[in-house]
């Protein structure tokens, strides 16, 4: 009997439109989330998916012994595709020249992820038996010849390499790499017992199974393996697919706040419109349990069909937003499970926790306020209502993200901005006292309905303010992280590293640069040492610590040491001042934290046989994704004197430097210098060898580009993110004005009734909602602010500044858009007659 009423009273109540506003939050809700997670996925997915090509692969496990068979044997049950690769040191001979090598030994299938590139194009193939690939500096330093011995074997060069995609970006690793089949290593007789080679064991598949690998092999790697992705490799993209992952998460945790909002006001709207059924149906004798099967069923419906509309709207908003993706990124389609069950998780813990609050509320309405309306029953704290919408808020908050500070950050901004509003609303009240029907003028009619419905407005505040904040906080988020990566690859950055520079080649070096019209960045000394002592306590390895010896866990390598008198530019100072003394020294911030380094601490280290101790003058924060020679610790120059030191510098050299340069007549500098099989070089490069043969060259121009296209696509999917964020925003701006319109309209007959014009009514509505409109902007970049300082600091590690032209911006902006909705909204209202809008308030 209940559950037929319930479902007759649902039917009548969707015809009328009485339940469309919740539908359309919680439809909101389901659309914003599962939508936005579907393409956060997908950008996600793709953006790791271009970012691994710098690896070859999705995952590596680096070793200095060969691995247990059983783990490849756990991959390939596991479904994953696996290569095993080989790295080491060796001299190749040409003639009477030398020259010592990096060998990379791959087998068939490599590179899992990417492509070799070659001086003739890009190809998946791989050397035949007998050859070996050879890189361009190879051939300018042993003049291209037609073979090389290896060991005890002769191989035909027989392509050049432009670049590996696993490369990598190690100026300090200066032997000119050569590639070739794993089958040739054993006859070169190069690998004997005590030899120091690096296993790569490269995986690609699946990220489900890739995950379940990595939980069971992981914990069985010692402390001289490696396990490697794009995020904790060498790849310098590690910093900006961290950056872009955590605004998509963040991107997608406002919009559950979007969705959280929106059901929140319409689930107040509906129950607010329901107290005079509610104390009709008491008054002639319903039970309480009748009313809650009533209403509960009514929400439940809601709820089911919010979900339904909701999860179609994003799939088709997923659809619809592959098309406009460039096909590399189209092309990745993660699983649609996930943002399916988020969305409907979001619809159901949303409508039910910001719904009961309010049904509480209309639950208790009591008989009497048939004749008294101005009776609302049990008035429930509202710290119940903040709980149960916190709660919620944060529950999904973490189910999505998995991040607590992003999720306590949304928390955060959502206090404050309810503390806000509360004292806005009570300013509001306290000011609405004795205030009538003033219609002297639009303004003091629009000021007497902001402080005459106080309360109300408050609400529709929340709406206004909160998609504000999203937008301006995403939008802002965006912009920073756009320049960071600007500043970090600028159009100049350099595309050649100079290593091994000795100290009677840097003159000479300079004036070849200044020749050919090359500026070369500065030139840092590199010298090896071993950090030994912390305030006069030895350190230990990785391995004494795991065979169970008692110490401070050292860095169990030694370290590439520089000085310099100023801060480099992608550096940034935490704590203390930059060296001053000779005896100072300045220590990178991570390295730091781990090994538990202070200022003031007295560091000793072993150089050359000889000990040096300084102490910790500075703190240093490094940008390691910048494509600069970066270090852990610098020195003072006084400081390492005494020492034997090399150096490093890079420079950026456009096509038209390499290819144009008329200083001379010599071949080699003109142009027109050829390489073994007649294919033309860049003449400048050529030059630089053959005029510094010591001097290793390292062209990193393919990475600086695969780096760009990388920063393109995060740069569209931030773009795409913040047009989804925009969209919901404006839908709960629609939805928010929809409160109150019964209200109004009641407002608008009354003015009717006493002679208002149509005019003062269309002024007076549009100046109030555009008050309401700025005040939310002056609250919105307050809140913004806030979150940004907190996002900043505790999530993307970025600088932290006032966005000073918000506070102008914001406000109009926020004015001139609700004004513009709200007389939307209003327009059949306020075009009504007095007899029309008396009528239909009936």
């Amino acid at each position: 009997m209940e559950l037929s009423l319930a479902w007759r009273l649902f039917k009548r109540e969707l015809q009328q439109g009485q339940l469309l506003l919740i539908i359309l939050a919680i439809t909101l809700a389901v659309l914003s989330v599962s939508g936005l997670a579907r393409v956060s996925e997908r950008l996600q997915v793709a953006i790791t998916g271009q970012a691994s090509q710098f690896i070859a692969a999705d995952r590596i496990i680096d070793s200095p012994v060969k691995i247990d068979a059983a783990i490849l044997t756990k991959a390939e049950d596991l479904g994953l595709k696996h290569v095993t690769n080989m790295q080491f040191n060796s001299m190749v001979y040409s003639g009477d020249k030398f020259q010592l090598v990096t060998v990379r030994a791959v087998e068939t299938g490599y590179p899992l992820k990417g492509d070799i590139e070659l001086t003739s194009g890009k190809t998946k193939a791989l050397p035949q038996a007998g050859e070996i690939w050879f890189e361009t500096r190879l051939g300018g330093l042993l003049g291209y010849p037609k073979s090389i011995e290896l060991g005890n074997s002769e191989f035909v060069l027989s392509n050049e390499i432009s670049r590996l995609p696993d490369a990598g970006f190690n100026p300090f690793a200066s032997s000119p790499v050569v590639l070739m089949r794993m089958e040739d290593v054993a006859k070169t007789g190069v690998i004997q017992p005590g030899s120091r080679v690096t296993y790569l064991y490269q995986f690609a598949g699946d990220e489900a199974s890739l995950t379940a690998f990595e939980q069971s092999v992981k914990p069985l790697l010692n402390s001289t393996q490696r396990w490697v992705d794009v995020q904790s490799g060498d790849s310098p993209i590690a910093g900006a697919v961290k950056r872009a992952e955590r605004f998509l998460l963040l991107a997608s945790l406002m919009g559950i706040a979007l969705a959280c909002a929106a059901i929140g006001i319409a689930a107040q709207r509906y129950c607010q419109r329901h107290y005079d059924v509610v104390a009709m149906l008491k008054t002639f004798g319903a039970s309480a349990k009748q009313i809650r099967l009533l209403f509960g069923t009514h929400l439940l419906l809601v709820t089911l069909m919010g979900i339904v509309l909701g999860l179609v709207g994003g799939v088709l908003l997923d659809f619809g937003i592959s098309y406009l993706l460039p096909p590399e990124i189209a092309a990745y389609s993660p699983p649609l499970t996930r943002p399916l069950l988020l969305g409907v998780s979001t619809g159901l813990i949303s409508a039910f926790m910001f719904s009961a609050y309010p049904l509480m509320r209309l639950l208790a309405i009591p008989p009497l306020r048939v004749l008294q309306r101005q009776l609302e029953g049990l008035q429930l704290g509202m710290w119940l209502h903040l709980l149960l919408s916190l709660g919620a808020m944060a529950l999904l908050g973490y189910l999505y993200s998995q991040s607590w500070a992003l999720t306590l950050t949304v928390v955060a901004a959502v206090l404050l901005l309810g503390v806000l509003l509360s004292v806005l609303g009570f300013v509001m009240i306290r000011l609405g006292h004795s205030v009538g029907m003033k219609t002297t003028n639009p303004l003091q009619l629009a000021l007497a309905g902001l402080r005459r419905r106080a309360r109300q407005n408050a609400v529709q505040l929340v709406g206004f303010s909160a998609a504000l904040v999203l937008l301006l906080t995403i939008l802002a988020l965006r912009q920073d992280l756009l320049n960071e990566w600007q500043k970090q690859l600028p159009e100049n950055a350099p595309n050649y590293f100079l290593v091994n520079i000795a100290p009677d080649d840097a003159k000479p070096l300079n004036d070849f640069m200044t020749t050919k019209g090359i500026v070369a960045t500065d030139i840092y000394p590199v010298i090896r040492g071993r950090l030994t002592q912390i305030n006069g306590e030895a350190l230990i390895s990785n391995e004494q610590s795991d065979a169970g010896e008692k110490g401070r866990v050292g860095i169990s390598r030694e370290l590439n040491l520089t000085w310099r008198n100023t801060l480099p530019a992608n550096n940034e100072l935490l704590e203390g001042h930059f060296n001053q003394a000779a005896d100072e020294v300045s220590v990178e911030s991570g390295v730091a934290d781990r090994l538990g380094i202070g200022i003031g601490d007295k560091l000793t280290y072993v150089i050359d046989n000889q000990e040096l101790t300084v102490k910790v003058a500075s703190i240093r924060a490094v940008h390691w994704e910048t494509l600069q020679p970066n270090f852990f610790m610098i020195f003072t120059q006084e400081a390492l004197a005494p020492f034997a030191y090399t150096s490093m510098a890079s420079f950026y050299l456009n096509d038209q430097q390499a290819t144009n340069d008329q200083s001379t007549n010599d071949p080699a500098t003109s142009g027109q210098a050829l390489s073994a099989d007649g294919t033309p070089k860049d003449a400048v490069i050529l030059a630089l060898i053959q005029q510094f043969p010591t001097i290793s060259i390292i062209d990193v121009g393919a990475m600086v580009g695969q780096l760009r296209q990388i920063i393109e696509q995060v740069s569209l999917s931030l773009t795409l993110v913040l047009a989804l964020v925009l969209l919901a925003s404006a839908l709960v701006l629609i939805a928010q004005t929809e409160a109150g319109m019964a209200t109004r309209q009641r407002e608008l007959a009354v003015l009717r009734t006493f002679g208002a014009s149509g005019w003062l009514l269309r002024s007076a509505t549009g100046l109030e909602f555009a008050l309401l409109g700025g005040i939310a902007g002056v609250l919105a970049v307050i809140v913004a602010e806030f979150a940004l300082y907190l996002l900043k600091t505790q999530v993307f590690e970025l600088n932290v500044y006032m966005h000073w032209p918000w506070w102008g911006i914001a406000p109009v902006s926020g004015a001139l858009i609700v004004a513009l909705l709200g007389v939307w909204r209003c327009r059949q209202l306020l075009s009504q007659s007095c007899s029309e809008l008396l009528k239909a308030g009936c």
